[in-house]
């Protein structure tokens, strides 16, 4: 009988070892992964997918409307970001969010939106472990949002004067824009958010990953994970929720999403809208047809354009 329990007992911790690693190896690859930092690849991309748009980038550059900028966080971390001034003067900003190891300047497509079409300044962070951000890790937008918060209230020393902001984020930005959306105390300069092809929440979009990449179920390695990330960064999977966050938001949302998105799945938006309280406050949702993720604005430039605009105008 010993012998059998002895046999149990050392399966049961083999199991929880196992698992423990799992859950460090996830935690390493999902939140500490080889992100490029350097900003021509990103200025390349977009020459290349983008000609038509190419030349205003120039022009701006070429005009001294572009800046660098940095901030510290409340824990000491350097952030940085990007910042272009409007052709014109004006106190709109729109403030742009990347996503999963992307760039700053990934998002140019749709600072063109915001400074050509809107004239609006606008200020693109990196988020941490991005870019010339510091941190060791990516927070996948929770606490991210926390940066974002002390981003908006330095636009006032930044610009010269109190700013109307709508904040607009990609994926993982987009995460971040929603969990920012749900602040008790955001400041009223912030009038509206447009989130494109975001998750529900951290822990959703990792149980789909391993899943679908890993072919394993969610019980015990994601439970290690979390705990993990909460023991190694200071953060939970759970509570990185951007549904419990657009339950509380009080400002309009404009909630983009491919139609044939299966990294971030397309049902996703559906929920979010819906506790956002769907058209109620002026909420918006555009699927996409046919996208996949984030690809909204380059299968769909023009509608995607208007879309923005037109919330934008209204709200901002």
């Amino acid at each position: 009988m010993r012998r059998v329990m002895n046999w149990i007992v050392g399966l049961m911790l083999l199991v929880v070892l196992a698992a423990l690693l799992g859950g460090y190896y996830l935690t390493e690859v999902a939140l500490r992964p080889r992100v490029e930092r350097a900003e021509e690849p990103y200025m390349a991309r977009f020459a290349e997918e983008y000609p038509a748009l190419a030349g205003w980038f120039e022009e701006v550059r070429a005009k001294g409307c572009l800046r660098e900028v940095t901030l510290t966080a409340d824990d000491g971390t350097p952030l940085h970001a990007y910042l272009m001034t409007a052709p014109e003067p004006t106190d709109r900003t729109a403030l742009l969010i990347h996503g999963y190891t992307d760039h700053p300047l990934g998002m140019l497509q749709y600072a063109w939106i915001y400074h050509h079409e809107l004239g609006c300044n606008v200020l693109l962070p990196a988020l941490r472990y991005h870019g010339k951000s510091g941190g060791r890790a990516i927070q996948m937008g929770w606490l991210d949002r926390l940066d974002i918060k002390q981003w908006i209230q330095e636009l006032p020393t930044l610009l010269g004067g109190e700013q109307r902001v709508v904040v607009h984020g990609l994926s993982m930005g987009a995460a971040t824009t929603m969990m920012l959306s749900g602040e008790a105390d955001l400041v009223p300069s912030v009038k509206c958010f447009v989130e494109d092809c975001g998750y529900m929440g951290v822990w959703e979009q990792f149980q789909k990953e391993l899943k679908e990449d890993y072919h394993l179920p969610s019980f015990p390695v994601l439970h290690a994970a979390n705990l993990i990330c909460r023991l190694r960064f200071g953060w939970n999977f759970l509570e990185a929720s951007a549904l419990d966050a657009v339950r509380r938001a009080d400002r309009p949302m404009l909630f983009i999403h491919g139609g044939n998105d299966h990294y971030v799945p397309t049902w996703m938006v559906h929920p979010l809208y819906r506790e956002k309280g769907g058209a109620k406050g002026g909420n918006v949702r555009w699927l996409a047809p046919d996208s996949g993720h984030a690809d909204s604005f380059r299968d769909h430039p023009e509608e995607y354009t208007r879309q923005v605009t037109e919330f934008v105008q209204k709200n901002l």
